[in-house]
C-alpha cells in the first residue's frame, strides 16, 4: 500500500506545538516526532539547557524548534513564555502538557506496613513529607492546568486543536510506595475529561497518554541497582508485563501523533490512552 493510499497521513505543517517537560526523556521524543511532523516546536523547561539541546539539535535537522525556560508552577512565567511563542511561532495548536514527576519525600520505603519490621532511617506511610506531597499534587497536576490556561485560551475553534496531558497506569491501579504520584496522575486523567467537556464546544479535543513502565532519569534509582542490574521491584514490573520489557520511549510516539492528527481521531476526545505492553490487561495468572 502506498502512502497515498491511506486516509490521511500525519501532516502538522503550519501547526504550533508546545511541549512542557521538554528536556525530559519522554517529552523530548514527542518535541522531535512533532516537528518531524511539520509542526514548529516550543519546548518549554524549567532546565532551559536541557530544552536548547533537544531544540538546536531539531533545527540541526531542519526543523522548527525553540526552547524557552518556563515554569509549570507560575503562571507569570507562562504568561511571558507565552508572548514569546506567540511572537516566534504564532498561536498555540496542540499543547502536551508532559511535565511532572514523583519526589523523594513522597515515596515510602516498604511496600507493606509492617510495625514489628521497619528499618532504620526507613520512610513509612506516617514518615511522608508534607512538602514533598504537595510538591508532587503541584508539579503534576497543576503543572497541567496553569499551562492549560494560558495557551488554550487561543485554542478555541482553531482547526484541529488539541491537548494531549500525560497519565500514567498508576492512574488506573496505583503502585506501591509512591501514593502521591498515583493519586496526582489519577486527577490528572479525571482533568482530562473534564477539559475534554468544557472545550467540546469549541473544538478542542482532549485526551492523555497513560505510559506503561520506561526507563527515565526519574525511575531509574527504582529500577535499577547503581551497577545497572534490575531491582527487585523491576523484576515484579516485568514480570506483570505479557510483553516482558520495559518501553521505549519511542514506542509512545504512535500514540501522540495518532492523538494528536485531527483526521484520525477528530471524534475522540475524553479518553486515557495505555501504552504499557498489556501491563493493564494481566490479573498476574
Amino acid at each position: 500500500m502506498l502512502q497515498s493510499d491511506l486516509p490521511f497521513v500525519i501532516d502538522l505543517q503550519s501547526k504550533t506545538a508546545v511541549v512542557t517537560g521538554a528536556g525530559g526523556v519522554l517529552c523530548s521524543q514527542f518535541a522531535r516526532a512533532l516537528a518531524a511532523c511539520g509542526a514548529r516546536v516550543a519546548l518549554l523547561d524549567l532546565n532551559l539547557a536541557a530544552a536548547a539541546e533537544i531544540a538546536d539539535s531539531i533545527v540541526a535537522d531542519g526543523y522548527q524548534a525553540k526552547a524557552y525556560k518556563a515554569n509549570v508552577l507560575e503562571k507569570e512565567s507562562l504568561e511571558e513564555v507565552h508572548r514569546q511563542v506567540l511572537a516566534d511561532f504564532g498561536p498555540c495548536d496542540l499543547l502536551i502538557n508532559g511535565a511532572g514527576g514523583n519526589h523523594p519525600r513522597a515515596t515510602t520505603g516498604q511496600e507493606y506496613y509492617d510495625p514489628d519490621n521497619i528499618p532504620a532511617d526507613t520512610v513509612t506511610f506516617f514518615d511522608l513529607d508534607k512538602q514533598g506531597i504537595s510538591f508532587v499534587f503541584e508539579l503534576n497536576f497543576l503543572g497541567t492546568l496553569l499551562p492549560t490556561q494560558v495557551f488554550a485560551r487561543e485554542m478555541a475553534n482553531r482547526p484541529g486543536a488539541a491537548i494531549i496531558n500525560i497519565s500514567s497506569m498508576n492512574a488506573f491501579t496505583p503502585l506501591t510506595k509512591i501514593p502521591a504520584y498515583s493519586g496526582a496522575k489519577a486527577a490528572i486523567s479525571n482533568l482530562t475529561q473534564w477539559l475534554a467537556v468544557h472545550f467540546s464546544r469549541v473544538n478542542i479535543r482532549v485526551n492523555a497518554i497513560a505510559p506503561g513502565f520506561f526507563a527515565t532519569k526519574q525511575n531509574e534509582k527504582l529500577l535499577f541497582t547503581p551497577d545497572g542490574q534490575l531491582t527487585e521491584r523491576s523484576h515484579k514490573i516485568i514480570g506483570q508485563t505479557p510483553m516482558g520489557r520495559f518501553g521505549d520511549s519511542k514506542e509512545l510516539i504512535g500514540a501522540l501523533l495518532f492523538l494528536a492528527s485531527p483526521e484520525a481521531a477528530g471524534f475522540i476526545t475524553g479518553i486515557v490512552m495505555p501504552v504499557d505492553g498489556g501491563f493493564s490487561a494481566y490479573s498476574g495468572v
